[in-house]
């Protein structure tokens, strides 16, 4: 009996130690597929931002139209084109004449004026009178010069550089001449003198320009006479007018120094729709 309940026990034992069947096992991906890899989800894109064009870039190329370059400031460009700072803000409308952006476009030309005609127009060849004045003649000379002075008005100077006709120069400085034209090295003539001389307006005219924000020419006043031409005097030590002021030909400006300079002098330049050309061509003679 013992015998029988210890054979059953075994076999139940036995019975539990089999390895039983067991169920085949299917691989699958996360979407239920069979035994096959994941297709790879892309990466969303990155939008690309958006590129403004600069200002004024439509006109770039065209007459009357200046694009920016490295290096450039407000005032070079205006006198380069033979305009004033003020006229360039206005035009362009600019919210700060300081940040200009190499590539902008601006215009340099007045709206409503041929630009075409404006950079054809030729330079004519001017008289150089190099022939002494006599006593007499220079008595005469002055004595007009006294009376034209008397009757200029401002209303005149306007009218005058508003126009087309080549103005009444006369000289900057009364020292001579101590360094030529030269259109590679020097874009104007050199008056060597003493701190504090005189420098005159070379013909009527409106201050476009009294400061020194354009390197290499110290305190730098810039007289626009018409439509056509502009002078500058630079290296002064003292300015005597202010930007939008009329002045007349002789009146006194200035007083010379060696702002941005070596050594004392006037750098005076001529500039005809905004290219400098000899001033000694233009002077009268002395």
């Amino acid at each position: 009996m013992v015998l029988s309940a210890s054979l059953a026990v075994l076999a139940v034992l036995a019975g539990c130690s089999s390895t039983p069947n067991k169920a085949p096992i299917e691989a699958r991906d996360i979407k239920g597929g069979t035994g096959k890899p994941a297709t790879p989800v892309p990466a969303p894109a990155t939008p690309t931002p958006e590129v403004k064009p600069l200002p004024g870039a439509e006109n770039a190329g065209k007459a009357g139209y200046y694009t920016v370059k490295p290096g450039d400031n407000l005032i070079r460009i205006a006198i380069d084109n033979g305009q004033s700072t003020k006229d360039l803000i206005k035009w362009n409308a600019l919210e700060n004449p300081n940040r200009i952006e190499v590539g902008q476009v601006l215009r340099v030309v007045a709206p409503g004026v041929d630009a075409a005609a404006v950079t054809t127009k030729s330079v004519p060849s001017a008289k150089v009178d190099s022939r002494p004045l006599d006593a007499k003649s220079t008595a005469t000379a002055a004595a007009a010069s006294a009376a034209a002075s008397a009757a200029t008005a401002p209303a005149a100077v306007v009218a005058a550089r508003d126009s087309d006709e080549d103005p009444v120069w006369g000289w900057p400085a009364a020292g001579a001449v101590n360094v030529g034209f030269d259109e590679q090295r020097n874009k104007g003539l050199a008056f060597y003198g003493k701190a504090g001389d005189a420098v005159l307006a070379a013909a009527d005219g409106r201050v476009v320009y009294a400061g020194s924000g354009l390197r290499g020419y110290g305190n730098l006043v810039i007289i626009k006479h018409n439509s056509t031409y502009l002078t500058a005097y630079a290296h002064n030590q003292t300015l005597l007018v202010k930007e939008d002021q009329a002045v007349r030909k002789g009146q006194k400006i200035a007083e010379m120094g060696s702002s941005d300079s070596d050594q004392v002098k006037l750098h005076f330049e001529v500039r005809k729709q905004g290219k400098p050309i000899d001033p000694a061509k233009l002077l009268p003679g002395r």
